[in-house]
C-alpha cells in the first residue's frame, strides 16, 4: 500500500520570475500553485512543487513550497534531477524586450530538464516580442519537445505559429491569474466585495468611490505618467474620488505612484484625495485591495486581470501589446496608452463606469466567467500527463 502512495506523488519544478516581488508574477506563480493542488486533490495525484526563486527563503515561507536557487546551477541540476518534470510559466518569460538574456535562460532551464529526460510543460505563456531571430531556434526547439505548450492569446500562438511549432500542439488559455481566488479571511470580510452591479457608493452616498491605480515607469521624460496625472485631476473635477494607488511591483511602482501623487498635490478637485496602499507582497492582498475598487485605472496587466477576476469596472492604459491582447479578450479597448491619453475622454469613460457599473459588469461577466473557467485548464492537462506518464 505504502508503494502504491508513493506512486501517484509528483515532484514538479516551477520555472518563472519568482522571488523578485513583482505582484504580477507572484500571483501568477501562487494561481499556478492552487490550480495543481485542486486538479492534485481532483485526480488522486500529491503535486509536490518546487519553485525556481531569486529569494528561495522567501518564496518559502509566502507559499510553504520547496524552493531553491533560480541562477545556482547546482540547485538546478539536482532540482530537475529529483523531479518528475518541469513547469515553465506564466507570465511574459520568452521576450527579449527587457533583456537578451531573458530567452536563453528559461529555454536553457527547459532543455535541461528535456535533457535528463523529464517531461517540460508551456504553462499559460506570453510570447514575445521577440526581436532577435537567433532566438527563434532556440524556442522551436523547446516547445517542440514539450509534453503540453499553452499560451495566454492567439497572438502568442501566431508567433510560435510563424517559428515553427505546429498551430494543433498550442492551447490558447486566459492568464493563470484569472483563476486566482481572494484570501480565505476576505469571505468573512463584509467590505470585500459588493454583490454584482451594487456601486460601493451605494452603501454610503456620502462617500466618494474608490478609483485603483495602477501605474508603472515607462518613458524615460515621464510624459505618460504627466498625462495620466491630468486625466486624474480632470475626473476629480468632475465628480469627488478616492483615488488609491496600488503598487504592483515594489520598490518601483511605489515610486512612480509617489511621483504621480506629487504631481497631483494642490491640483485636485473639491472633496476627491489621493492615497497610497501598501497591501504588502502577498499577491492574494493586493487582490482583495482591487476588490475594494469601484474602477481601476491600471497599465499593469495584471491590475487590470486582478480587476476582471472581482468584476471591477476598467480602463487599460497600454504600454505594450499583451494589456490590449488582454482587454481584447473582454471586448474592451484601451482608453489610451503611453504615447497619448486625452483627459477629458478619460474623465468622460470613468464618469460612466461609474454611474453604470452594474451596466459594464452585464455586459462583461460571461467573458470574465469564461476566462476564469479556462484558466484552469494547464493545471488540468498538466496533472493529467504526469499521473499518465509515471504510471504508465
Amino acid at each position: 500500500m505504502g508503494t502504491g502512495n508513493r506512486s501517484q506523488i509528483r515532484r514538479i519544478v516551477i520555472s518563472g520570475y519568482y522571488g523578485f516581488r513583482n505582484s504580477g508574477d507572484e500571483a501568477v506563480l501562487r494561481s499556478i500553485l492552487l490550480a495543481l493542488e485542486e486538479e492534485g486533490e481532483a485526480q488522486g495525484v500529491q503535486i509536490v512543487p518546487v519553485v525556481l526563486s531569486a529569494d528561495p527563503a522567501w518564496t518559502s515561507q509566502m507559499y510553504g513550497v520547496e524552493s531553491v536557487r533560480r541562477m545556482h546551477p547546482a540547485d538546478l541540476w539536482k532540482a530537475l534531477r529529483g523531479s518528475d518534470g518541469l513547469i515553465s510559466g506564466g507570465g511574459s518569460l520568452l521576450q527579449d524586450a527587457t533583456s537578451a538574456k531573458t530567452i536563453p535562460y528559461y529555454t536553457g532551464v527547459m532543455k535541461l530538464a528535456q535533457l535528463l529526460g523529464k517531461p517540460t510543460f508551456a504553462y499559460s505563456q506570453g510570447i514575445g516580442p521577440v526581436n532577435r531571430r537567433w532566438m527563434d531556434p532556440l524556442i522551436r526547439s523547446v516547445m517542440k519537445r514539450s509534453a503540453y505548450v499553452s499560451v495566454r492569446d492567439a497572438e502568442s500562438a501566431a508567433l510560435l505559429g510563424r517559428i515553427g511549432v505546429p498551430a494543433e500542439r498550442i492551447d490558447v488559455v486566459p492568464d493563470p491569474v484569472m483563476g486566482l481566488p481572494l484570501p480565505a479571511e476576505a469571505h468573512n470580510d463584509a467590505q470585500r466585495i459588493l454583490p454584482a452591479g451594487q456601486a460601493a457608493s451605494s452603501l454610503n452616498a456620502n462617500e466618494p468611490p474608490v478609483i485603483g491605480v495602477s501605474l508603472r515607469h515607462w518613458r524615460s521624460d515621464g510624459g505618460d505618467l504627466a498625462r495620466a496625472a491630468e486625466a486624474l485631476v480632470a475626473l476629480s473635477k468632475r465628480m469627488p474620488v478616492r483615488l488609491r494607488f496600488l503598487p504592483f511591483h515594489t520598490p518601483s511602482d511605489t515610486q512612480t505612484s509617489e511621483q504621480v501623487m506629487e504631481r497631483l498635490r494642490g491640483r485636485l478637485g473639491s472633496g476627491s484625495t489621493a492615497e497610497l496602499a501598501a497591501p504588502g507582497d502577498d499577491p492574494q492582498q493586493m487582490l482583495l485591495a482591487v476588490s475594494r475598487c469601484d474602477a481601476l485605472f491600471g497599465m499593469r496587466l495584471h491590475a487590470l486581470i486582478y480587476a476582471a477576476g472581482q468584476m471591477v469596472p476598467m480602463l487599460g492604459l497600454s504600454y505594450d501589446p499583451k494589456i490590449d491582447q488582454f482587454l481584447n479578450r473582454l471586448g474592451l479597448s484601451a482608453i489610451g496608452s503611453t504615447e497619448t491619453l486625452d483627459a477629458e475622454a478619460f474623465a468622460d469613460a470613468a464618469c460612466s463606469l461609474l454611474e453604470d457599473k452594474a451596466g459594464w459588469q452585464a455586459k462583461h461577466k460571461p467573458a470574465i466567467d469564461l476566462l476564469k473557467q479556462q484558466s484552469q485548464k494547464p493545471a488540468q492537462q498538466i496533472v493529467h500527463l504526469l499521473r499518465h506518464n509515471i504510471s504508465r
